[in-house]
């Protein structure tokens, strides 16, 4: 999902503030279902749709990121 805004056309969009959705993007704050279907609106995108890219990016990063354990025996 590449919509090309910045924060603050999302912001105010969404109608709240720039502060706010920079902590959730940056993940210090977590988002209720009301905050994010603003944000998808605000992005005309589905809830639905935000979440599935959201959930890629995070598996791609897991498995960019994986360290493999090995128990000592």
């Amino acid at each position: 999902m590449q919509a090309h805004r910045t924060l603050r056309d999302v912001s105010a969009d969404a109608q709240m503030s720039l502060g706010y959705l920079s902590e959730i993007e940056r993940g210090q704050k977590e988002a209720s279902s009301e905050v994010l279907s603003a944000i998808a609106d605000a992005l005309d995108v589905s809830v639905g749709a935000l979440m599935s890219d959201v959930a890629e990016r995070m598996l791609a990063y897991e498995s960019d990121n994986v360290v493999t354990l090995r128990l000592a025996a």
